[in-house]
């Protein structure tokens, strides 16, 4: 499982390096050492801008979910949402490798969407790695405190 958030640079070519305790859950938990990455899911700020970061999904579990997207799993979504779906996760979706380094480039479409320039931030999520800007990923912090279930019955359930 992924777990964990780590600062990182990307330098000018879009370089990068996943962290290491990341390479070895892609490799342990999922088997793989390759990965897709892509747009994450906008998180809507307060401002009433979206912000986005990219998404790094493990080989398999990335094939999973276009096979669900383009399945009756997506019962539940309008065209028009499908549509986005499709053309904000699925279509940049990018395979990758990291070297023996575990370097890899984040290619330049993604790295423009997510406003990726110097300091970024990997976050360990279970089944998925985010990766943000510092700067956005200090004003999603900010939002996902505001969106906090403080008082959910299911955080509780789950002794958080």
């Amino acid at each position: 499982m992924f777990r964990g958030i780590y600062d990182a640079i990307i330098d000018t070519k879009g370089r990068t390096s996943l962290p290491a305790r990341l390479r070895e859950a892609l490799v342990e938990t999922f088997g793989d050492e390759r990965f897709f990455i892509t747009n994450s899911k906008p998180v809507w700020l307060p401002d009433g801008a979206p912000s986005s970061g990219l998404a790094l999904y493990p080989f398999n579990n990335w094939l999973e979910i276009e096979r669900q997207v383009t399945s009756s799993a997506t019962e539940g979504l309008t065209p028009a949402e499908l549509d986005a779906v499709q053309r904000w996760v699925i279509a940049p979706a990018v395979e990758c490798t990291a070297d023996k380094l575990g370097r890899f480039l984040v290619p330049p479409h993604l790295r423009k969407t997510a406003e990726l320039e110097r300091d970024i931030v990997f976050i360990g999520l279970s089944t998925k790695t985010e990766i943000w800007s510092q700067a956005e990923w200090g004003r999603v912090r900010l939002q996902d405190v505001q969106n906090f279930p403080v008082n959910s019955s299911t955080l509780t359930k789950l002794r958080l």
